[in-house]
């Protein structure tokens, strides 16, 4: 290629030279030929949508990874990935022989537990038991204070001496004053009656409660205790859903911590979005959104904003705020992890004058726009309202429909134009 060019006489390098000057005045003196330089549209009223576009991963409303809580061989599987599951089920279970011993014996615990509970909600034995010794603590306490109250100043005194049945056993008989030390005995005896009694009323009182008693709560405590433990050998679904990872194969022995289940909630599906600080004031729940899958060609999703963060996180010196938005018409392709392009509709205006939004630019800080007048571009300054990808709507600006906007105007500060 060298030795071409090298070939080609000097005048004639002169000659293109002097071709391209007169061609560059021509377009500077000539409006017409510089009109055709430029690509313009007219600006007309129309509709607009303003959206808020970000990404984000779907994830289901709940979703649980379960895992074993203790060691043994796992005896049956129950579930497979895709199963669909209801609260409670039961999903594996290891083998009794490779329980630890207290696990085994829980099952006894259980059984014990659960019969103390039952009789005290349906056999009224405790409680006339409870009563019958409110009766006795009454008529000792009785019979203690009648004594001490003898005892100030008088002779001839006769003491009942009653059995735990209530009935006088002994009658013990008194000639001389009583003595101090007497005094001293009667006082602890009718405090230590007094005491008795409080206990033996409050006893009643509590199992007179029935089901809300202090005694019940702490029956049903110990069958929840023995039933925990007996849990650990299995592994149970905490909410109605899809098993949609599953580790666990019959023999495979375990130890605390091994991962068994993962169950995600699919019926409710929602995806996190990160809205700029700039963006966030106008995303509010109840907005409707559009959803693209990467993984899914051709197909276009809806959704509704059902949750807006109320603080922001910096993230590399940028603000975001998360936004969730719940799909309203997800199926079976649309799966937790996947990514989606998410529009959330934020405003909807109609019979408004637009403009292209790559016919905007910013100079001195202002956006403006290029007008094409008598074949030369004009500035004019704008002032812009909600904004779509493609088309903003002008609040201000002397602009009229109809007029020619340039999509490709000028660089400001210089070209053939001058800025």
């Amino acid at each position: 290629m060298k030795k071409f060019f090298s070939r080609i006489p000097r005048w004639v390098w002169f000659i293109l030279a002097a071709v391209i000057v007169v061609a560059v005045f021509a377009v500077r003196n000539s409006g017409g030929d510089a009109a055709a330089l430029f690509q313009t549209v007219p600006a007309e009223r129309g509709n607009l949508t303003a959206t808020v576009g970000a990404t984000g991963s779907v994830r289901a409303r709940q979703t649980a990874t379960l895992v074993w809580q203790t060691s043994g061989i796992v005896g049956v599987v129950h579930a497979d990935v895709g199963s669909v599951v209801s609260a409670n089920d039961k999903l594996a279970s290891l083998m009794k022989s490779s329980l630890n011993q207290s696990i085994i014996l829980a099952e006894a615990d259980l059984v014990n537990a659960q019969i103390a509970l039952e009789d005290l909600l349906t056999s009224n034995t405790a409680l006339l038991e409870a009563q019958r010794k409110v009766d006795e603590a009454e008529r000792k306490y009785e019979s203690a204070y009648n004594w001490r109250i003898r005892l100030n100043g008088k002779v001839n005194l006769t003491e009942n001496i009653y059995d735990e049945w209530g009935r006088v056993k002994e009658v013990k008989r008194y000639k001389d004053y009583p003595s101090q030390a007497m005094i001293d005995q009667a006082d602890k005896d009718l405090a230590l009656a007094e005491a008795r009694l409080n206990d033996a009323r409050r006893n009643y009182e509590r199992l007179l409660a029935g089901p809300d008693s202090a005694e019940v709560a702490a029956a049903r405590a110990r069958v929840e205790a023995a039933q925990a433990t007996l849990n650990m050998a299995h592994l149970t679904a905490p909410f109605n859903g899809t098993v949609t990872q599953t580790f666990p194969s019959v023999g495979d022995q375990v130890t605390a911590g091994t991962p068994g289940f993962r169950i995600d909630d699919l019926s409710s599906l929602l995806v996190d979005v990160q809205a700029s600080e700039v963006d966030i004031n106008s995303v509010q729940a109840g907005q409707t959104a559009t959803l693209i899958f990467d993984a899914i060609l051709g197909k276009e999703y809806h959704g509704t904003v059902v949750q807006v963060g109320q603080a922001g996180e910096t993230v590399q010196g940028v603000v975001s705020f998360t936004v969730t938005v719940e799909l309203t018409d997800a199926d079976e392709l649309v799966k937790p992890g996947m990514t989606a392009a998410v529009n959330i509709v934020v405003e909807e205006v109609e019979n408004v004058l637009l403009v292209p939004n790559r016919a905007v630019r910013l100079v001195d800080g202002n956006r403006v726009v290029y007008l094409l007048v008598d074949g030369r571009p004009v500035q004019v300054r704008i002032r812009l309202g909600a904004s779509s990808d493609t088309m903003s709507v002008i609040v201000s600006g002397e602009i009229q429909e109809g007029d020619l906007i340039i999509l490709n105007p000028p660089p400001a500060g210089g070209g053939f134009f001058g800025g």
